[in-house]
């Protein structure tokens, strides 16, 4: 900052110090709700700087969040009776398909004891009419012999 060749010492200087005046912080005012033509120019905003200087620019509007669509509150009582609802509903269904199976079951052990019922029944009558009782476990008899031995005719 000092030329080393410089003999002498700095000469000081009257320094001024400025303190910059402060403005009140500018108040957002909302902005009125009622709907704005698209070719409408928004009004223009100006400041004084401490040297006296002026700004001028668009004031800029904090972005307003959509409002949420407020929804409608159920009932606590609406969600149970129509648990509730649901609820006896599948019971009732799950009644009717046990219902319906123990129905097919025992109509199959119905059929199951018919089959049985048959074809045993049918084996018994093979047993008593057919034709096996007649050749070799029984005793076949010839009338006409037996008449004439027991009359001790010789013919």
């Amino acid at each position: 900052m000092y030329p080393e060749h410089t003999p002498h010492a700095p000469v000081q200087r009257a320094v001024e110090v400025h303190q910059p005046t402060p403005y009140p912080p500018a108040v957002a005012v909302p902005a009125p709700l009622a709907p704005v033509q698209p070719g409408t120019v928004p009004a223009v905003a100006s400041i004084v700087l401490p040297d006296g200087r002026v700004v001028t620019g668009y004031a800029i509007n904090p972005a307003q969040p959509e409002p949420v669509a407020a929804k409608p509150a159920v009932s606590r009582t609406a969600v149970n009776v129509a648990l509730g609802g649901a609820g006896f509903l599948a019971v009732c269904g799950g009644l009717l398909l046990l219902t319906s199976f123990i129905a097919a079951l025992t109509a199959f052990i119905t059929q199951l004891i018919t089959l049985a019922a048959v074809i045993f029944g049918g084996w018994i009558a093979v047993q008593i009419l057919g034709t096996r009782g007649h050749q070799g476990g029984g005793t076949t008899v010839n009338i006409r012999k037996a008449v004439i031995k027991r009359n001790h005719f010789r013919g």
